[in-house]
């Protein structure tokens, strides 16, 4: 009799182990879904997390040389772009949103490099595209080293988002609408260290805009 009532007691508790089991598995998978909303809907070139951003060091347009690893501690969102690139200039109003409710944080920033030359053209320019303040630095690479050369750009606009490491989580290729909820998404995402399951990030990697990994089937189901 005592026999069989321990043989009772564990099977309980195996069974109760396996709906613990399933109920942690399904919540960390709803939260990993979750926190793949905004990259599954944006689907960037390029998401990872192994690729530590090149380091750097431009001229503003006041001559103030500026250092990326200075905004070490935040997300960083790097647009490259030029003043002779349609789609960039469509873009510019929502990158300078994107920049305002940035500054009111302090845990991400917008820094935006430009390959063109004349800063007071690109200050007009600016003036005109954003209706007044220019809400972000504007960094000057004229010679392409950094763009072309450190990051091998070659169409704009490209936006590049660096987590507070420095390392490069996502790329994205063509203009965009940054003044979006799921531009912030993204902030909030890579902020989580890894991106890894257990820290509910999302765990999808991209390669050419589309999901790649043990993980893609969570854009495709989101699809």
């Amino acid at each position: 009799m005592l026999k069989n009532s321990t043989l009772i007691q564990l099977a309980f508790i195996v069974a109760a182990a396996v709906v613990v089991f399933g109920f942690v598995s399904a919540a960390k998978s709803d939260q990993a879904r979750a926190s793949c909303t905004a990259l599954c809907a944006l689907r960037p070139a390029y998401a990872g997390r192994d690729r530590r951003a090149p380091d750097f060091e431009l001229p503003d347009l006041d001559g103030k040389r500026v250092r990326l690893s200075s905004f070490r501690g935040k997300t960083v969102f790097l647009n490259f772009w030029t003043e002779t690139c349609g789609p960039c200039k469509e873009e510019m109003p929502s990158v300078a949103m994107l920049a305002r409710i940035a500054k009111s944080r302090k845990d991400m920033v917008v820094l935006t490099v430009t390959i063109d030359e004349d800063r007071q053209k690109v200050r007009d320019l600016l003036g005109v595209l954003l209706n007044g303040e220019v809400p972000f630095p504007v960094l000057f690479d004229e010679d392409s080293q950094i763009v072309g050369g450190k990051f091998g750009t070659k169409l704009f606009p490209e936006t590049w988002v660096i987590d507070p490491e420095g390392i490069i989580r996502a790329r994205f290729d063509g203009a965009r609408d940054w003044s979006e909820p799921l531009a912030i998404e993204i902030g909030e995402m890579v902020k989580r260290p890894g991106g890894q399951l257990l820290d509910f990030g999302c765990p999808v990697d991209f390669a050419l805009g589309q999901p790649r990994g043990s993980h893609a089937g969570i854009c495709v189901d989101d699809s």
